[in-house]
């Protein structure tokens, strides 16, 4: 009967399916372009270390993480509650969005992101009901910089930058013990 092992042989091919989602799943990796990955999203201060570090799949848009990155923030001073608010916030251009924009503008934060050319031209191309331009203020978003630098001194960590661990929750550890190190040797060396 050669229905009746088709559909067998089928549905242990569907399960084994559904496992080894389930196993990517747990393991923090999503399918992007190179294969299977994580993607880091980081808040930096101005001096390069970083405040807030979260992780998902590789195929994870950075615009929905936005608020997610910002809503950790907690910057702890010298008394009373840890601020959670910064005054600026320098993004790249993926950060374009009217969403994310009225976010920061909502919060009373000012936003140093350029706008992307296709907006720019969409706005344009309404006349005097597309809006204003948005505010830029270049010499501000010299100092974005500060992330990529951040990252790179993350990936000194061989384990980091290949991402051997298996489990998200080692690897975040991993990203997380990088940072307090980062933090250590800022605080120690200005002591």
């Amino acid at each position: 009967m050669p229905g009746a092992g088709d559909s067998q042989e089928g549905r242990e091919r569907s399960a084994a399916r559904r496992r080894r989602r389930t196993r990517k799943k747990a393991a923090g990796l999503g399918r992007s372009r190179g294969g299977l990955s994580s993607k880091v999203h980081a808040a930096v201060d101005a001096a390069g270390l970083p405040l807030v570090l979260v992780l998902t799949p590789g195929q994870a848009a950075d615009c929905p993480q936005f608020q997610v990155v910002l809503g950790r923030i907690r910057v702890a001073g010298p008394s009373g509650r840890p601020r959670t608010r910064p005054g600026a916030v320098a993004a790249d251009k993926a950060y374009s969005s009217k969403a994310i924009r009225a976010y920061l503008r909502g919060r009373g934060i000012t936003a140093v992101i350029p706008e992307k050319n296709d907006q720019a031209a969409n706005r344009r191309k309404k006349g005097s009901a597309g809006g204003r331009p948005v505010a830029f203020d270049a010499d501000r978003y010299k100092q974005r910089n500060t992330v990529e630098r951040c990252f790179q001194k993350i990936k000194t960590w061989r384990g980091l930058a290949t991402r051997y661990d298996k489990s998200p929750e080692s690897y975040e550890a991993g990203l997380h013990l990088r940072g307090s190190l980062m933090w250590l040797k800022q605080l120690t060396s200005t002591t």
